[in-house]
C-alpha cells in the first residue's frame, strides 16, 4: 500500500527558514560549475566521478542568496560584471534511483538589475551538502535561454 503526503507545495514553501549564525556556523564548501554559453552542463559531464573543468570552490552558508553567489562569481569572472549578464542557477544532485545525476533549475539573476529570485537561498531550494551548483552565464549581448530550457542529455 502506497503512502502519500498530504502536505502541499505551498505549505512546504511557507516553512520558515532558520537563520544561520555565520559567526558560529562553519561554512560549507560549495562546488560551482559555470558555463558562459547560456546553457547548463550536460548530466553526462558529471558521470562516473567526473566533473566539468570549470569548477569554482566557494565557502558559504545555506542561507546564501542567489544574488550573493552572483557577486562571488563576478569577482572571479570580470566579463560577467557587465550590466545585463544573465545567471541561470541549477542544483545538480545524485539520483538514487539510477546511477547518475539529476538537475533542478532554481532561479536566475541579472547583473545590475533587481529580480524576483535575488533573495532565494540554497536552503529554500532544498540544496543539500554534497550537491553541486551549475550556473549558466549568458552575456548581455545574447538573449538568455527560456526558463526551464536546458541542453538535452
Amino acid at each position: 500500500m502506497a503512502v502519500e503526503s498530504r502536505v502541499t507545495q505551498e505549505e512546504i514553501k511557507k516553512e520558515p527558514e532558520k537563520p544561520v549564525d555565520r559567526e558560529k556556523t562553519c561554512p560549507l564548501l560549495l562546488r560551482v560549475f559555470t558555463t558562459n554559453n547560456g546553457r547548463h552542463h550536460r548530466m553526462d559531464e558529471f558521470a562516473r566521478g567526473n566533473v566539468p573543468s570549470s569548477e569554482l570552490q566557494i565557502y558559504t552558508w545555506m542561507d546564501a542568496t542567489l544574488k550573493e553567489l552572483t557577486s562571488l562569481v563576478k569577482e572571479v569572472y570580470p566579463e560577467a560584471r557587465k550590466k545585463g549578464t544573465h545567471f541561470g542557477f541549477a542544483i545538480v544532485y545524485p539520483d538514487p534511483k539510477r546511477q547518475g545525476y539529476r538537475v533542478k533549475d532554481i532561479g536566475s539573476t541579472v547583473s545590475g538589475r533587481k529580480g524576483a529570485d535575488d533573495s532565494m537561498t540554497l536552503q529554500s531550494q532544498r540544496f543539500q551538502i554534497g550537491d553541486y551548483l551549475d550556473i549558466a552565464i549568458t552575456p548581455p549581448n545574447r538573449a538568455p535561454p527560456l526558463p526551464g530550457r536546458m541542453r538535452p542529455y
